[in-house]
């Protein structure tokens, strides 16, 4: 860029050329001024103590002050929080730890909060305030000892399963309602011979076409005619565990069918070697003949059945 000055008193117009290197040098140069301006200033407000910077300054602390103060307490605030839900998880799943073990006859690796020997305790209650580094420390802990009590309830819950389970295939449901019950299981005189004899099973007297169900969930290894059993019904229950009705007079199912407890599976009736209606009940563990009284004890019926 140039420029031409022109004046009267100068014999001839002069021109100025100026170069980009002239532009930048005088930016350079205001620029520098600028700052070498504040800072003297600032140094002569810092110096003599100005009123006016003092207040600034001051006013510029105290906000700074402010958002860390209100930063802090924004999150311990939260901590707090997140600290109380933990607290209040704990008491529902401790509850709910106690009630679960009790139904699953799982006994509770946890101390009661009142251990038998240990004295009592009271008064108000006087929170001392936490630190933030005590209060992380308290969730954390919490945290820890919340992923146990879920394991110990996890480990609860397969137990009620298995509890569950083991009852829904174990004979204790009665084969025959309002039924008298006849001979015991083990050693009697033989009905046909006189002669003392085994009997592995229990035979309960009802009228013919008597429903007979099953005594628990199973299988159905076979549903024949049997020449002393006559219509016989063995039902597989698992892990060895079998149950047979005989002395039928209809049956129901058909081998590899699968049953629930208490669903009908025949009739009582008078086939093969016996001498009048009545239901041969019989439970064996891997072929061993066992007292199904054993079992069937457990079930309520059985109870009413043998006091007839």
């Amino acid at each position: 860029m140039q420029i031409i000055v022109v004046s009267r008193h100068l014999k001839s117009a002069r021109t100025i050329t100026i170069m980009p290197r002239h532009v930048l040098a005088t930016v350079a140069l205001f620029v520098a001024l600028v700052l070498l301006t504040a800072f003297g200033f600032s140094m002569i407000s810092l110096h003599f103590r100005l009123p006016v910077v003092e207040e600034i300054l001051l006013s510029m602390q105290q906000q700074e002050t402010r958002k860390t103060r209100d930063y802090i307490t924004n999150n311990l605030e939260l901590m707090a929080t997140r600290l109380g839900e933990l607290q209040g998880r704990m008491l529902q799943l401790d509850s709910l730890g106690e009630r679960v073990s009790s139904l699953a006859g799982v006994k509770s690796s946890r101390k009661a909060v009142n251990p038998d020997g240990k004295p009592g305790q009271g008064g108000p209650f006087l929170p001392e305030p936490m630190s933030a580094t005590e209060l992380q420390q308290e969730i954390e802990r919490l945290a820890v000892v919340l992923d146990q009590r879920t394991d110990e309830l996890a480990y609860m819950e397969f137990k009620l399963l298995e509890k569950r389970v083991e009852q829904r295939l174990m004979p204790t449901t009665l084969p025959v309602k309002n039924a008298i019950l006849g001979s015991a299981f083990g050693y009697r005189n033989d009905p046909f011979a006189g002669l003392r004899s085994r009997h592995d099973g229990l035979d309960f007297s009802a009228p013919t076409g008597t429903p007979v169900s099953a005594a628990a969930d199973g299988v159905v290894l076979a549903a024949v005619f049997h020449p002393e059993y006559g219509n016989m019904i063995d039902i597989d229950h698992g892990d060895g565990l079998s149950s047979r009705y005989a002395h039928l007079a209809t049956m129901t199912v058909v081998e590899s069918k699968i049953v629930r407890r208490g669903e009908k599976i025949g009739t009582v009736g008078s086939t093969g070697r016996s001498t009048g209606p009545h239901l041969h009940f019989e439970v064996q563990m891997l072929g061993v003949p066992q007292n199904p009284a054993t079992f069937l004890k457990r079930g309520e019926a059985f109870a009413h059945s043998s006091r007839r």
